[in-house]
């Protein structure tokens, strides 16, 4: 498929957006979401695309979404139009701390255009993001899936990741754009 054609099936489904076919190449790679009862962390859930997955793939899970932007409430997603960093004064996320099954992160900075603050900024807000993961994922049998971009920071951040998780991947989903730098990070069982 051409990578526009993507957006035109998501549109045609009644999908949020494209991302959804980029998480559900992950799902199937990685098969994290156990049967029954997962709990979720989506952090930059909006448009709600992700959530919207999760909750098809997986109808028993326990889902909680943080995004600064808005999100068109989904049935069985609890959504706080939050900043990442205040994640610790969301009472009902922060009771499942160290519970969680599965953090997603489709989050990104708005871009400025000049390249050394936006690798900058993709790369803090990827280690708030990663903090976030290690600290709210079940220690023994979690997982975390982020998007990241390539860039002058991907191997530091891989690094990084490389030290809170047993097991990291990298993913180029079928549905990214061939020329978009965006890539995926798995980790998966924290340290």
């Amino acid at each position: 498929m051409h990578a526009d054609s993507w957006a035109i099936k998501a549109k045609q489904l009644g999908l949020r957006s494209r991302a959804v076919f980029k998480l559900e190449e992950i799902l199937q790679k990685t098969k994290v979401l156990k049967r029954g009862s997962n709990i979720v962390l989506d952090i930059g859930s909006a448009p709600g695309g992700w959530s919207e997955l999760i909750k098809s793939l997986s109808p028993q899970a326990q889902i909680l979404a943080i995004d600064l932007l808005e999100m068109e409430p989904i049935e069985g997603v609890n959504f706080f139009q939050e900043d990442i960093a205040n994640i610790n004064s969301i009472d009902e996320i922060f009771l499942l701390k160290n519970k969680f099954d599965l953090v997603i992160s489709d989050l990104a900075p708005n871009l400025s255009g000049i390249r050394a603050v936006d690798e900058e900024n993709i790369f803090e807000l990827n280690l708030l993001t990663l903090e976030t993961a290690s600290s709210y994922l079940k220690k023994d049998d979690g997982y975390f899936i982020m998007k990241t971009f390539q860039n002058s920071s991907l191997k530091k951040l891989r690094l990084t990741m490389e030290k809170s998780f047993q097991l990291v991947q990298t993913y180029k989903p079928a549905a990214s754009k061939s020329k978009s730098g965006e890539i995926y990070l798995y980790g998966a069982k924290p340290l």
